[in-house]
């Protein structure tokens, strides 16, 4: 999975990027209604890392399960 899947993805899932937040390739993404914060970092083009796609994957059950 590349890092444009993972942003995308949590830009489906209702993930807000934040601006001017994160240093270097770090981005931060909130939830618009919980509580939820998610660092990402790399290129678009590189491979997510294993612990990338586990919080993507525990972000997304949180959401569901509030909604």
């Amino acid at each position: 999975m590349k890092i444009r899947t993972l942003k995308a993805s949590l830009s489906e899932a209702g993930f807000i990027r934040l601006n001017r937040r994160g240093k270097g390739s770090h981005t931060i993404w909130k939830h618009k209604t919980n509580d939820i914060n998610i660092v990402c970092s790399g290129k678009d083009s590189s491979e997510a890392k294993y612990y990338q796609v586990k919080a993507l994957n525990i972000a997304l059950a949180q959401v569901s399960a509030n909604v």
